[in-house]
């Protein structure tokens, strides 16, 4: 992977593709606890099109973990510095969980370097309860158990019984990144999502808007996705049956042909 100096920490990216100008450029952000590697089966088939990049957020993978809580405009600016360090003026942008909200504050902050957003398995708020839960996993990130402390509960909201049972091997390359992911890094940016509260802003996106979500999904599931639409003007839903909340790796086909018929759709 390159590395780009950005906001003063280190973010690590990985362009696939042949480079041409010519090409329209696609984005993808990950979820949070996951890195760039949670693409692979869009990268195959898009990369034919588009010049993809994939990078890993602030406090993931190969980028830097400052100490200290995140915000979601940090995270997006993040983005920005990116695309301007690479020269990209304008990009299709996909996004999923933790990458949706980075997408939607991105879209908010920068709209003319949106030529569409994917909102999958996102939220763009979340119940005041929630604050709880959140508060107890990054308490108990920083036990002495760290990542590993929440890798059994992560995983059985994040794929379907069915496919746990099925594709282990993925399920266990995603625990892995799991486990992987700086303790800062999860602290800083659980602190950053928690807080969302983007509904009643997202009116002024005015890119083409896709939102996918799984049918199972639990941690952001489909009356969330659903909200999201009706807050953006023309903006609209796919649902992946027998999915739950990484539907891009879960069902790639359906996540492949949903995104695919609706980039066709933008030119």
């Amino acid at each position: 992977m390159k590395r780009a100096r950005v906001n003063g920490i280190d973010i690590a990216y990985q362009v696939d593709g042949d480079g041409k100008p010519s090409r329209p450029w696609l984005v993808f952000s990950h979820s949070l606890a996951c890195d760039h590697t949670m693409w692979e089966p869009q990268v195959a088939e898009f990369s034919r099109a588009y010049n993809v990049l994939r990078f890993d957020t602030r406090g993931h993978g190969a980028s830097s973990a400052p100490a200290g809580e995140y915000t979601l405009e940090q995270l997006a600016d993040d983005v920005k510095g990116l695309l301007d360090a690479l020269g990209i003026r304008r990009c299709h942008f996909v996004g999923l969980s933790m990458g949706g909200m980075i997408g939607q504050i991105a879209a908010l902050r920068f709209p003319l370097r949106f030529a569409s957003l994917t909102l999958a398995d996102t939220t763009s708020r979340y119940p005041a309860e929630m604050r709880g839960v959140w508060e107890e996993r990054i308490a108990a990130v920083k036990t002495a158990q760290g990542m590993s402390a929440i890798v059994p509960a992560t995983l059985e909201r994040w794929f379907t019984a069915s496919f746990r049972e099925r594709r282990p091997e993925v399920v266990a390359r995603i625990a892995e990144r799991i486990r992987a992911t700086p303790v800062n890094g999860y602290v800083g940016c659980a602190h950053a999502i928690s807080r969302i509260n983007l509904t009643a802003r997202l009116e002024t996106i005015a890119c083409p808007v896709l939102v996918i979500v799984g049918e199972e999904d639990r941690g952001t599931p489909p009356a969330m996705a659903e909200e999201i639409v009706r807050a953006i003007p023309g903006a609209r839903l796919e649902r992946i049956a027998q999915a739950a909340h990484l539907s891009n790796l879960e069902q790639p086909e359906a996540f492949n042909a949903a995104l695919r018929g609706f980039l066709a759709r933008r030119g």
